[in-house]
């Protein structure tokens, strides 16, 4: 039996879809907190369990008979202490093999601007590591379905807008990583094994910009404002105060070049080429 945690979430959904091509839903199941939610899983013949992260107990009852479990990282404010959790849970209910989604962030920044988050991710891994499992690690970078929340759907009008500066981060689409992280969950082996999850090579949003323009046909400019002209223009702009934050810090960690990724296995786990960024930019804004 496997467990897919976060199972109605986006990326979530995309793994349990791609899992579903590969091998009988009775020998799937999920975890998710919406009684509602679960429900479309049940109707599907997937055996859905009510329970969350910061409820070990919940954890334990829905691992009961589990072989394989998908824990999908937390994006709470707690997410470290919830990832052990499972963990631990895991090792309590006897799962054979972990698989975690962690993130693709280049080790070579010497300071972080990823704070718990950075930490959550690589003092998970490391907790999976000691922890005696057999597992496999997803370090996932940037979905290129961020993009657009970065720079704007009339950026072929305005330009790119985004406090990034000259910071490279990798990105791939977030079917292709589901899809991927599927293929894996769904064959023997990979035990022990940490796969880099993204498309290569890493761009910059002064490079998108040049893609853009040479697709359009039009100049598309890229200004990086300093943080406080962006925050104040998003104020403007009515966004949502946890929005401004997301964009904040994300273009903070790509100016520190924390997702400038140059090594992938994404190609190899899919058994294609992932979707390159000129491909998605076409596709999205160029219909």
């Amino acid at each position: 039996m496997i467990l897919v945690t976060g199972a109605s979430g986006n990326l979530g959904t995309i793994v349990v879809e791609n899992l579903l091509k590969q091998i009988p839903a009775e020998r799937i199941s999920v975890l998710v907190r919406n009684p509602l939610k679960a429900a479309l899983f049940e109707n599907r013949n997937i055996k859905a369990h009510i329970g969350d992260y910061s409820d070990k107990a919940s954890v334990i009852k829905a691992l009961q008979g589990v072989e394989k479990l998908l824990l999908i990282s937390s994006m709470g404010a707690d997410a470290l202490q919830e990832h052990i959790n499972v963990i631990d849970a895991a090792v309590q209910a006897g799962v054979s093999h972990i698989y975690y989604t962690s993130g693709a962030l280049n080790r070579n920044v010497k300071k972080s601007l990823l704070g718990p988050l950075a930490d959550s991710y690589m003092t998970t891994e490391d907790y999976i590591i000691a922890s005696g499992l057999k597992y496999t690690i997803f370090q996932n970078g940037l979905y290129l379905e961020t993009i657009p929340f970065f720079i704007g759907e009339e950026v072929l009008e305005k330009g790119i807008y985004f406090p990034a500066g000259d910071g490279k981060a990798s990105f791939a689409k977030r079917e292709e990583m589901g899809e991927a992280i599927a293929n894996v969950i769904a064959e023997q082996g990979h035990e022990n094994k940490i796969y880099v999850t993204t498309a290569v090579p890493s761009h910059s949003f002064g490079e998108i910009s040049q893609m853009l323009s040479e697709l359009s046909g039009r100049k598309v400019t890229y200004e990086s404002p300093e943080p406080e002209e962006f925050e104040n223009q998003l104020k403007e702009f009515g966004l949502q105060n946890e929005d401004i934050y997301y964009s904040q810090i994300l273009a903070a960690i790509i100016k520190n070049q924390e997702y400038n990724i140059n090594v992938s296995d994404l190609e190899n786990l899919l058994g294609r080429k992932p979707t390159d960024l000129k491909a998605y930019l076409k596709e999205t804004f160029l219909p």
